[in-house]
């Protein structure tokens, strides 16, 4: 099978990065031939090319609407894909997802789409809400799937009218295991609480600084992995609240099952989410997970088995989450135990590989699952060994 992979960003890793990334990576090893087309270069390119996956640099894919630079980026996406001929397009986030259905469109090949989030609901303002649903609608006429990351987006694409029901299909990301030396420790005191995300709004840190600025009689360390725009701003908010010596701001990181090893508590309190990746790092590493109940977080953290869950913008209920695990390190131990748990049992790469890959080839084929559907060859020889273990 020939796969042209195109996402919008190269300047940066975050989850669909992650995603394109490792999903090229298990392909190839089963030897199927794969392009990643992304706009710009950075981070994510780089990355690609220390794995030695195949990628193409576009110089006018970028986030913010410019219709005059998103003609040009059409145009380039066509003439990239015409080079490369794929068998099947997998088009990811927003802007790459909408000029890859249409340069699929126009060349006659299977696309998939891949969201990662949508840009509907609350998410963004009620007048854009209203634009990208529109957008949404027509471009879904031209996927051949839509691939969503958990159950919650796929409800939220029905409800909201951009797409119907018989081209959404849920797959839920995953994440090869990591070795056995990488498992945390919950049970040590003091705890050590994690946070990895980028210091965007979105993610709202502030509020967990004002969670823990409440818990001083508590004994605890808090480390924040990322960077973003809204970094000088938590370290202000840092300072004023006397919480210097206690909170840690460790930069953009590359290591992230190296911290979470050596962490008791992770923490995710955004105020949107689809299906975080660093929720299912925690859960890996045996961490209890602490987060907001917002978009799939819930299909992954089963509240008081696995973790604890908030409110969106709960600043109350997430001080009293915090302040019981802080206090219980059994607690700690029992939950991170049953989020490795279920981290095995739903959100291995193995899962989410060979889910879209049956995707990939029922696109293809130009129709929908049916119960007499074959599986192919590649799926039928499935290793004992398989791409997570790569």
């Amino acid at each position: 099978m020939k796969i042209a992979y195109l996402i919008t960003r190269a300047d940066d890793v975050g989850g669909a990065q992650v995603h394109v990334r490792d999903m090229s990576e298990a392909f190839r090893l089963l030897g199927h031939d794969v392009t990643v087309i992304a706009g710009g270069s950075g981070r994510f390119s780089a990355e690609l090319r220390s794995r030695g996956i195949p990628h193409r640099a576009l110089r006018s894919l970028a986030t913010p609407i410019r219709p005059a630079k998103d003609f040009l980026a059409l145009l380039e996406i066509v003439k990239a894909l015409r080079e490369i001929k794929p068998d099947i397009v997998a088009a990811h986030t927003a802007k790459a997802g909408l000029l890859g259905r249409i340069a699929s469109s126009v060349l006659s090949y299977p696309v998939v789409f891949t969201p990662h989030g949508w840009s509907i609901a609350d998410r963004i303002s009620a007048r854009k809400g209203r634009f990208f649903r529109t957008i949404e609608s027509l471009a879904s006429m031209l996927s051949s799937r839509i691939i969503n990351v958990c159950d919650f987006e796929v409800e939220l694409a029905r409800k909201s009218g951009v797409a119907s029901r018989d081209k959404l299909v849920r797959v839920y990301n995953g994440l090869p295991d990591s070795d056995d030396d990488l498992r945390a420790d919950p049970s040590i005191d003091p705890p050590r609480i994690v946070m990895i995300a980028r210091m965007a709004p979105p993610k709202d840190h502030a509020i967990l600084i004002a969670a823990l600025s409440r818990l001083k009689h508590l004994r605890w360390i808090l480390e924040l992995a990322g960077d973003g725009p809204l970094e000088a701003a938590l370290r202000k908010q840092v300072s004023e609240a006397g919480l210097g010596d206690r909170v840690r701001f460790l930069g953009f990181r590359e290591d992230s099952a190296e911290l979470l090893r050596s962490a008791q508590i992770f923490a995710l309190t955004s105020r949107s989410e689809a299906f975080p990746y660093s929720i299912l790092e925690a859960m890996r590493a045996a961490l209890p997970v602490v987060a907001t109940a917002v978009g799939g977080v819930p299909e992954a953290v089963v509240d008081g088995e696995t973790g604890l869950l908030a409110p969106s913008g709960d600043a109350t209920a997430l001080e009293r989450h915090l302040a019981r695990l802080i206090g219980d390190p059994a607690l700690r131990r029992q939950l991170g135990g049953s989020g490795r748990d279920r981290f095995l049992a739903h959100f291995t790469f193995d899962k989410m590989f060979y889910r879209t890959l049956r995707v990939y080839e029922e696109a293809i084929m130009g129709r929908s699952a049916t119960p007499d559907w074959k599986p192919s060859r590649a799926l039928q020889a499935r290793p004992a060994e398989g791409p997570s273990n790569r």
